[in-house]
């Protein structure tokens, strides 16, 4: 897979620029940021009187498997972040006096990088799971394969049989990129959408960087302290990737482009299929994404989407949001001018869970299949 193009920004180029060294900082920061939180462990272990460490005789060589854990996974973090300066085709974000911060000099010292970088680092690693590895086979099963399922018999291969063309199909809210490159690998021209340079770092290594099946290793419950049946559970492995990305058929059209979905996607009616899982809810105004999908889909497009309605921005300070619920939201789908082909309820998933855990988050998910009918009569015939 080619490098991803970042096609349009939000941001200035000295914008750009600081949070491209900003998300590196985050990265380079992990093995301190987590050896913190393994030290304040061991000190406030070493003030327990010695009864009470007697209890507990193995709690000390717990922690030491941590740090090892925490600096595997520090080599992993490494390997990503190497070269990222030309990640981007089109864009270069390192000046001339940035050689000690990106590329070769991987060791540098690091500022302290904010708690919410390390939250997205740490969310990034377990993101790894979910779509690279074994141990997500589930997950993808219920929040993938549903969707892939949909395009098959919705935006069919042969549904322009006066083009040799496959079928166009966005995914915008890409993550990783598994799902992106599951369509592709069915025949269809797709392409996958992210803003997150911790996504983005991340798909772009394991893309273009592993060739092979299962040849890295990782630690990614190694920050939950919390709700372990065992103490070995917070330090279980997972290998990655469980497929070899490289092995993609000859000819397979897949790429992912960086940017802002609204930033990057305008053109009119160009797209066969949108495909949202666990992304409309990204939206400080949920409404302009469904405007944008309306707008680029082509007539008799179809939108498939599925997830919850997890407002990112509901409550943070300085940002605004609009949270809709599910049936106000239906209403905005159908006033846009959708019609809903099918609509599963219900459907039980999950998100980066960890199956070990003593506490698990489901979410009750509506799995939306949407037909575009500008034309209405358009729409008929295409299906």
């Amino acid at each position: 897979m080619a490098s991803p193009k970042r096609k349009a920004s939000v941001l200035d180029d000295e914008e750009e620029r600081e949070h491209f060294v900003r998300i590196i900082n985050a990265f380079k920061y992990y093995r301190c940021h987590s050896v913190q939180r393994v030290s304040r462990a061991d000190q406030f272990y070493s003030h327990l009187s010695k009864h009470h460490k007697q209890l507990m005789p193995n709690f000390s060589k717990h922690l030491g498997s941590i740090r090892q854990c925490i600096n595997h996974n520090y080599e992993i973090i490494k390997l990503i972040i190497k070269n990222t300066d030309h990640i981007f085709e089109n864009m270069k974000h390192r000046g001339d006096d940035d050689d000690d911060f990106v590329g070769d000099s991987l060791e540098a010292v690091t500022r302290p990088a904010s708690g919410f970088d390390m939250d997205k680092l740490k969310t990034t690693l377990k993101q790894i799971v979910r779509d690279w590895s074994i141990d997500g086979a589930e997950e993808r099963q219920t929040c993938y394969q549903p969707v892939v399922d949909a395009i098959k018999q919705y935006v069919p291969l042969n549904k322009d049989k006066d083009s040799n063309r496959p079928p166009t199909v966005l995914v915008p809210g890409a993550g990783l990129g598994r799902l992106a490159y599951e369509i592709a690998l069915c025949g269809y021209v797709c392409q996958g959408n992210e803003f997150s340079l911790f996504m983005l770092f991340t798909s772009n290594f394991i893309l273009n960087s592993c060739n092979d099946t299962d040849c890295f290793t990782l630690y990614p419950w190694v920050h939950q302290w919390c709700n372990n049946k065992k103490s070995a559970d917070q330090t279980r492995p997972i290998t990655f990737p469980d497929v070899n990305p490289a092995a993609i058929a000859p000819g397979s059209d897949f790429t992912m482009a960086a940017g802002d979905f609204l930033e990057v996607y305008n053109e009119k009616e160009h797209w066969d299929c949108v495909a949202t899982v666990f992304f409309i809810d990204t939206a400080h105004n949920v409404i302009t994404y469904l405007e944008r999908i309306w707008h680029i889909l082509k007539p008799g497009g179809v939108w498939i989407n599925l997830g919850p309605l997890l407002y990112h921005f509901a409550d943070l300070t300085n940002e605004e949001s609009i949270e809709l619920s599910y049936e106000d939201l239906k209403h905005v789908i159908e006033k846009i001018g959708f019609k809903y082909l099918k609509e599963d309820t219900n459907v039980a998933s999950t998100y980066t869970q960890n199956p070990r855990s003593m506490l698990k988050y489901e979410y009750e998910s509506d799995t939306d299949r949407i037909g575009e009918i500008c034309c209405q009569l358009c729409y008929l015939v295409s299906f």
